[in-house]
């Protein structure tokens, strides 16, 4: 299957370097399979510090039920987790790695972006890259979205360049 993989990027890579122009139709091909779109975009919280504690208080996810946070804290207790997700929490948990949990980090599905359109393909002048401006927009938002940071709008123009080599 991988091997498939490879065989199809190679196939779109001669492709595109077979003529001067990148259309849009082969730079969104690229796009998707370099940058691995449509992809989950996540969201770090630390689940021992009280400004992220503050930030989900505030954002009524514990009201809502999909977290619990410990409001008083003893000194003995400091480093360890005030935060703790619920049930109704674990759709949006992403699993956390050795690392992670050291750090006392939980990472949440914040939603999922996707490429709506490419605005403009640029070609360098070497010819072996290509500038694409195109526009992503994020869908299937989570709860956890409003702790995120990411703008309330859901369009994002973005610019990428692709290797056609």
């Amino acid at each position: 299957m991988k091997n498939l993989c490879y065989l199809f990027i190679s196939i779109l890579l001669f492709t595109a370097c077979g003529s001067k122009d990148l259309d849009k139709a082969t730079a969104l091909k690229l796009l998707e399979e370099q940058k691995d779109y449509p992809k989950t975009i996540e969201n770090d919280i630390y689940i021992a510090d009280p400004v992220d504690a503050t930030k989900l208080f505030e954002s009524d996810l514990e009201k809502q039920g999909y977290v619990k946070i410990a409001h008083t804290q003893k000194l003995a207790d400091v480093g360890k987790p005030i935060i703790t997700f619920t049930d109704k929490a674990k759709p949006f948990l992403i699993p956390q790695s050795a690392k992670d949990r050291k750090n006392n980090i939980q990472r949440v599905k914040v939603g999922e972006e996707f490429i709506t359109e490419i605005v403009n393909v640029k070609m360098e002048d070497n010819g072996e890259s290509a500038l694409v401006e195109y526009k992503s927009l994020l869908k299937g938002k989570t709860p956890f979205f409003v702790v995120s940071g990411i703008g309330k709008s859901g369009h994002h123009k973005q610019h990428y360049k692709i290797d056609l080599h």
